[in-house]
């Protein structure tokens, strides 16, 4: 996690900036970094609650804007079969984008084996979570000493791409990125960001289909005649 990891730092540090800069005091914005753990989530949620918009808004829009992590979520149940609901819970909590990509890439490798895969899900979330966490309070006791203009949000997005583009080398992965960027880039004027969402669904669903099409034509170039 040591790659990607000044990305999230930047990242966190941007969104604990904007929470503090937009009004929110320094306890409110802590508790919505340490509870929410999105920052996607935190930052479509805090103009609504600088608004004084009714809790029953500002939930449906955090969640609207975060249910990608539906669709990470239903990619990973298979490892985490075995386990508690309770822990579950916690797992699912500690999930993210880095996060995941680094715990698929790994497990499709087999690298650690299958039965360690929570263990090192674990490893990954949690340093991922402990980069975001610190960053972000970082950012909120010192938002008035961090000038916007150094465009901290980018670092964000350039980690991330940098652990996508390894992957498509292969063609499931290739594909499902290409429909994901189009259907986003075409879905972006939908509202509470409902394009990223069909993005996500769409490049996974392309992914999936290309990787059982080619599964299914090994299957059948191999049957004996």
């Amino acid at each position: 996690m040591l790659g990607p990891a000044p990305g999230v730092f930047a990242w966190g540090l941007v969104t604990g900036i904007a929470m503090v800069k937009s009004g929110l005091s320094v306890p409110h914005a802590l508790g919505l970094s340490l509870a929410a753990y999105a920052g996607s989530a935190q930052l479509a949620a805090l103009p609504l609650i600088l608004a004084g918009a009714p809790l029953w808004l500002i939930t449906v829009t955090a969640l609207v804007v975060n249910l990608r992590f539906v669709v990470y979520s239903a990619l990973i149940r298979e490892y985490f079969r075995g386990q508690s609901t309770w822990r579950r819970l916690w797992l699912g909590y500690m999930i993210g984008d880095i996060t995941l990509v680094q715990f698929m890439t790994r497990m499709k490798r087999q690298d650690p084996p299958m039965q360690h895969g929570v263990a090192y899900y674990v490893g990954s979330a949690a340093c991922n979570w402990l980069a975001w966490q610190i960053s972000s309070i970082l950012g909120i006791l010192t938002a008035g000493s961090i000038p916007q203009r150094w465009g901290l949000e980018l670092a964000g997005t350039l980690a991330l791409i940098a652990l996508v583009v390894p992957l498509c080398a292969q063609l499931p992965a290739l594909a499902g990125v290409i429909v994901a960027g189009i259907v986003a880039v075409l879905a972006h004027g939908l509202p509470l960001k409902l394009g990223m969402l069909a993005g996500v669904i769409a490049g996974i669903s392309a992914a999936m289909w290309i990787e059982s099409s080619r599964a299914s034509t090994s299957g059948r170039s191999g049957a004996p005649s």
